[in-house]
């Protein structure tokens, strides 16, 4: 294997060269509105995947859309030099809803650079991995010394249900010795961070039902359950005075490495003065090695219109994050269990799964991992990489260690602590984009190295 790997320098001149490119076509992606949730105009998921398309034929990549009974998925692939490892580079297009538009300072769809941020939805989850990966291409032109498949998503944000058959049927030509997963955060602000954790998910909706039909308020109240007081009583179960995790049978652990400073994640949160975290034990075992339950949706009759009656039923939306080492199939039935035997009142409890996610983790050992480490530590300057866990859940990484147990699976980040991702005025710091770009570039330049020196030896 003999191949041209451009130094240091020479990426780090052809990022700068790339950047203002980079970001005008970052921005023409989040003018595009693709919401994968039932509900939202899909035409614009196939325009956004059609966009990445685009782009990725501009890196001189065979380019495919695809599916798999979902939404369109984006396929890029260029072939490795002669004895050269092929790098898979995951990122998705899809975005969240944007919720109440009050809430938001500026067009969630136009975006806008204040104080060196970049905002609008999708700025940095995940346009910014998508862009993050063209920039690296773009900065090795036709000097690329690896292979590279460009894997692009288009419903991540709404539980990737059609991956793993999207997977399995492209198999073979997304096949890669190093799978690069765009889809994660760093530490801080002028620290980077390789994700060697994340938990999983169980996302359900628990309806109570009391009643055959409403009823007057006054003449039965007093005597008669109402559904909507009974499913907040129900609700209040799944924690204990100090706020942990009440449902017996979901795993916790506690060992993190780090932990974060309570004015720092007060600040991330946006908490109100006077509120108090909650659980116990240090913060980032709370938030990477412990479950946690959050109702994140309500039905029931909104207050402007809702009449003096008794609310026949009610029903909840409910996000339950697993710490490592749990399962997904075993918490929801211990989650099942919990609601049906705390129902107050001998109501009615129907619990009705949504989707769920293995949590992982990442033995971040060997070569090609201290090949991103190294790449980090020179895109940041000298600043050495954390490595962290990370609350939120990232399910396919479990799948993809199934179908390709020999690849190293390098969990990077495009966001940083303050990026919003999922709620109003998400951003993305520019400065620390030009680093994820120049680090990425770095890592696919190491990768090359690593497998020189291998087969040298």
């Amino acid at each position: 294997m003999t191949t041209t790997i451009r130094t240091e320098s020479e990426l780090r001149a052809a990022i700068e060269r790339e950047l203002p490119g980079v970001r005008a076509d970052l921005e023409r992606l989040v003018r595009i509105p693709g919401i994968a949730f039932d509900g939202f105009d899909h035409s614009q998921v196939e325009r956004s995947a059609e966009a990445v398309a685009e782009l990725l034929r501009g890196c001189s990549l065979d380019v495919r859309v695809v599916r798999s009974g979902g939404q369109p998925a984006v396929i890029g692939r260029r072939p490795a030099p002669p004895g050269a490892p092929t790098v898979m580079l995951y990122a998705h297009h899809d975005v969240q809803p944007v919720g109440d538009l009050s809430l938001w300072q500026s067009d969630p769809f136009e975006p806008v650079e204040r104080d060196g941020r970049l905002y609008g939805r999708g700025a940095a989850d995940d346009k910014a991995g998508v862009m993050a990966h063209v920039a690296a291409l773009r900065a090795f032109g036709d000097a690329l010394p690896v292979g590279v498949v460009l894997f692009v998503e288009g419903e991540e944000e709404y539980g990737s249900d059609s991956l793993e058959r999207l997977l399995k049927e492209h198999r073979e030509e997304i096949a890669a010795d190093v799978i690069v997963i765009a889809d994660s955060m760093n530490w801080d602000i002028g620290v980077p961070a390789l994700t060697t954790s994340l938990r999983g998910v169980v996302n359900c909706f628990v309806e109570v039902r009391t009643l055959s039909q409403a009823v007057h308020s006054g003449m039965f109240g007093g005597a008669v359950p109402d559904a909507l007081t009974t499913l907040c009583r129900l609700l209040a179960t799944l924690h204990d005075d100090a706020g942990d995790v009440a449902v017996a049978g979901l795993v916790g652990a506690e060992g993190a490495s780090v932990d974060y400073p309570e004015d720092r994640l007060r600040a991330e949160a946006g908490m109100l003065d006077g509120v108090s975290f909650i659980g116990t034990g240090r913060l980032t075992d709370r938030f990477w090695n412990k479950p946690a339950i959050s109702v994140i949706g309500l039905d029931a009759p909104a207050t402007g219109e809702a009449p003096n009656a008794l609310v026949p039923a009610a029903k909840a939306k409910l996000s339950v994050r697993l710490a490592p080492g749990d399962e997904a199939a075993k918490a929801y039935a211990a989650l099942t269990e919990h609601l049906r035997r705390n129902a107050p009142f001998g109501a009615s409890v129907t619990v009705t799964l949504e989707h769920d996610g293995e949590p992982c983790v990442i033995d971040a050992t060997g070569p090609m991992y201290d090949a991103a480490r190294a790449a980090f530590r020179t895109a940041w300057d000298g600043v050495d990489p954390v490595d962290i866990g990370v609350g939120g859940s990232i399910p396919f990484i479990d799948t993809f260690r199934q179908m390709f147990p020999k690849a190293a699976i390098l969990v990077t980040g495009v966001e940083d602590p303050y990026a919003r991702a999922h709620g109003p005025n998400e951003s993305l710091h520019l400065g620390e984009f030009a680093r994820v770009c120049l680090a990425e570039a770095l890592l696919l330049a190491k990768v090359a190295e690593v497998a020189e020196t291998a087969a040298a030896d």
